[in-house]
């Protein structure tokens, strides 16, 4: 059975992520089908909007936009109705449901998540400690951090830090090599939440096993070999249970879903220390 396309237009006033993550959830769900992306950002005057016009005219599909400015976002449903594109404000609806909770009117502001205020700070300050404490660097002032992820290679760990980070917490990595100790800092830290990450042999095999082909390095190895990973994954899980380090497995998720069960353990961590 063929995949079928369609054309997806969303035009934003800021950088289009909302509309990004929005439309691919969605998107995801429906299989044998496939969007056809045509992405606009920061859509804020009427020669950008007519550009974009040009482009729903020539390849008419579903138009999804954030458009604060009443009147752009009026001439974009006008040309939505002309070409027959479905359309949708997908702020709108939020909008409404606070405007009628709340009592009072929203100010039209493109980009106002963007601002740079302190939270925006934080997140830049969590990306600059991450960095540099990725993949074991920097040890000596592990317990800076708001979470330390401990596991074998390839485990995702500098990627789950890097989302963590964009998240505003200062996450550090610290790799489990065959035959060399952990930083004896890693089990004297008293404010860092200290998680362990997990996969199978096999989904650990698979991984190094691409690794090792990018790099053209010969694979007889004990890196990709299945008694040797099995061994080094239970060697981390001790570490684990001897430290009482919550495990999360992420043979199966992907970076999104293991950093939101992070934060959910960071969560509870920051409230156990405050209780203190």
């Amino acid at each position: 059975m063929g995949r079928s396309y369609f054309h997806l237009h969303l035009v934003s006033d800021s950088t289009g992520e909302t509309l990004i993550t929005v439309a691919r959830a969605v998107v995801a769900q429906y299989e044998g089908v496939a969007a056809i992306e045509h992405v606009y950002p920061l859509v804020r005057s009427t020669t950008q909007l007519e550009r974009v016009i040009s482009e729903i005219e020539t390849a008419p599909g579903i138009v999804l936009y954030t458009l604060v400015e009443r009147d752009l976002a009026s001439r974009l449903e006008e040309v939505c109705r002309a070409t027959g594109s479905p359309y949708l404000s997908v702020l709108e609806p939020v909008h409404q449901l606070l405007s009628s909770y709340l009592g009072a009117h929203s100010t039209a502001r493109p980009g106002a998540q963007h601002m740079l205020n302190a939270e925006y700070f934080k997140r830049i300050d969590a990306m600059n400690f991450t960095l540099l404490h990725d993949d074991g660097h920097l040890p000596h002032d592990l317990d800076e951090a708001d979470v330390i992820l401990v596991g074998v290679s390839r485990t995702s760990k500098t990627p789950t830090s890097v989302y963590l980070a964009n998240r505003g917490l200062k996450t550090a990595n610290i790799p489990l090599v065959p035959g060399v100790p952990p930083p004896a800092v890693l089990e004297t830290a008293r404010t860092a939440l200290i998680v362990g990450l997990v996969a199978t042999p096999e989904r650990i095999i698979q991984i190094r096993q691409n690794r090792l082909l990018s790099l053209k390095a010969d694979d007889d190895t004990s890196y990709v070999d299945r008694e040797a990973v099995a061994e080094e994954l239970a060697a981390s899980r001790r570490l684990f249970a001897r430290n009482g380090w919550p495990v999360i497995d992420v043979t199966r998720r992907s970076i999104e879903e293991t950093a939101a069960a992070i934060i959910d353990l960071y969560r509870d961590h920051r409230q156990r220390l405050a209780a203190r």
